[in-house]
């Protein structure tokens, strides 16, 4: 599937025109005449039975999402003689009665990875300079249809980088665009998505628009939704985005990788364990790769994941869990794999900004990927997110077992300090290291141990406004006997940025 780039390129621009354009039309007008526009519909909360922030799009309500499509500021009909310009973007009416307006959103975000060791080999440091800059249109025609489109640029310099992805060097990107309708039937909310956009129902170790990356993770397709109060289901038929490097029209689907599948959600009562917002999330996928490469072998792989996520909150106890089954086929093989993801924490007092200690543990089975015979039990991720294991990125979730103890705080409330010391080891010591881009870490297929690194991490954040924030972050690799047999060793990361949104 090849979607056409230029007519939604074309819309983002006649976006952001016609806001000028009715933006400097309403100062035009005097008070009694801005008085007189009316705020009805627009202006009230959406109607959506299921929980808000919990059905796959994680929505929010004046406040900023990764996805932007997800913000909703319809609120601020109320709020547009304000004197600040970029608050006046967030709802610019394009008709009389404002059920068509339009939601202009942006982000500037620079970033500096320092590398020491690059690739866990002894040798010069790395450092990369980063720049994001995205913009997108909202474009709400009433009440029921949308459509949204966002444009990205990324650039990299910096020292001993070698030749950047296009995920992080690239000159201009259509990085969503799609159409949206909406509407509700017997009690339910009904709707479908079609073009390129964000997808991240579930676990971010499964699916994740990665926004480590300065060009996030994208898929084109369809999805379509019912949700009732207690009760959802996503369908959803996509292949990922494929970045060239000239502009926005060598921006392709990757006809090569079909990801389709069907997400549910229920709610737990809210008594369950005397007091709780829990998330019950089945799921049924299925990714599909033409060529798909292990270390000795290549050839068509299909996957299917049966699965559950529970996430949510009960009483001082946060968990975010799944566990997952592939199975499948890989060359003619059988692929027989398991994946389980713990997080959990507890919060050691009451209010928002109390301390919360806890531990993770993440398993993904390994084995077959270094045999041309025999059972493929090598778990894989559809698109998740790797940070969460390395920031160096020579983890990822395959042949893989991880736990950290954790501890959150929040030394004021604009500052969050986040503490792990992570321990990591193969699941299967037959099989090899897998990177974040799949690829086996060369010659740890043929080490004998297990252990494969410890890794300290320290993550602060700063939110100076809503607007902008500041992070730094510092994790180390204590490389382990896995990685020493095969001539790696230790490294620093150490990584700073700065995020500007509107």
């Amino acid at each position: 599937m090849k979607i056409d780039n230029r007519p939604l390129l074309a819309a983002v621009v006649g976006c952001a025109f016609a806001a000028t354009s009715a933006q400097a039309h309403a100062q035009s007008k005097d008070a009694s005449s801005q008085a007189s526009t009316p705020a009805s519909s627009p202006t009230k909360p959406s109607s959506t039975p299921y929980p808000t922030g919990a059905d796959g799009d994680g929505r929010v309500t004046n406040a900023y999402s990764t996805a932007r499509w997800a913000e909703d500021w319809k609120s601020s009909a109320n709020t547009r003689n304000t004197n600040d310009p970029l608050d006046r973007l967030k709802y610019i009416p394009l008709a009389a009665d404002g059920d068509v307006y339009l939601t202009l959103s942006g982000e500037a975000r620079l970033r500096t990875n320092y590398t020491s060791n690059p690739g866990l080999v002894e040798g010069e440091h790395q450092r990369q300079d980063i720049v994001r800059l995205t913009g997108g249109a909202d474009l709400h025609l009433g009440e029921h249809v949308r459509f949204y489109g966002e444009v990205s640029h990324a650039s990299s310099s910096g020292y001993n980088i070698g030749t950047p992805t296009s995920s992080q060097d690239n000159d201009l990107v259509l990085e969503q665009g799609f159409v949206e309708v909406t509407g509700r039937l017997a009690g339910l909310d009904l709707g479908a998505r079609y073009g390129r956009q964000m997808f991240y129902d579930g676990s971010k170790l499964l699916v994740s628009q990665r926004d480590n990356n300065a060009i996030h993770f994208t898929q084109n397709g369809l999805r379509v939704w019912a949700r009732g109060k207690d009760a959802r289901i996503d369908l959803f038929d996509f292949s990922p985005t494929s970045y060239g490097r000239e502009g926005t029209g060598d921006d392709d689907a990757d006809k090569g990788i079909r990801f389709t599948g069907a997400t549910l959600g229920f709610v737990v009562p809210k008594t369950t364990f005397g007091g709780s917002k829990l998330y019950v999330d089945p799921f049924f996928w299925r990714l599909r790769r033409r060529e798909a490469n292990w270390v000795t072998a290549s050839g068509r792989e299909e996957r299917f994941y049966t699965g559950a996520h529970v996430w949510g909150d009960a009483g001082p106890i946060n968990v975010d869990w799944t566990v997952d089954r592939q199975t499948g086929t890989f060359d003619g093989r059988e692929i027989d794999a398991w994946q389980v993801f713990l997080d959990q924490n507890v919060a050691l007092g009451s209010g928002k900004n109390a301390p919360r200690l806890g531990f993770t543990f993440d398993y993904a089975s390994g084995g077959g990927g270094n045999s041309d015979t025999g059972k493929l039990q090598n778990a894989i991720s559809p698109h998740g997110a790797n940070t969460p294991f390395s920031h160096h990125l020579f983890l990822t979730a395959t042949n893989l077992v991880e736990t950290a103890p954790t501890l959150s705080l929040r030394p004021t409330k604009s500052v969050k300090v986040l503490a792990e010391y992570a321990f990591a080891w193969r699941a299967n010591t037959q099989d090899a290291i897998y990177r974040a881009n799949g690829r086996a870490l060369a010659g740890t297929e043929l080490s004998t141990a297990s252990k494969t690194a410890e890794l300290p991490r320290l993550q602060v954040q700063w939110t100076i406004t809503p607007r902008i924030s500041i992070t730094g972050r510092y994790e180390h690799v204590f490389a382990g006997p896995a990685l020493k047999q095969a001539g790696y060793g230790d490294s620093d990361f150490l990584a700073s940025w700065i995020s500007f949104r509107f």
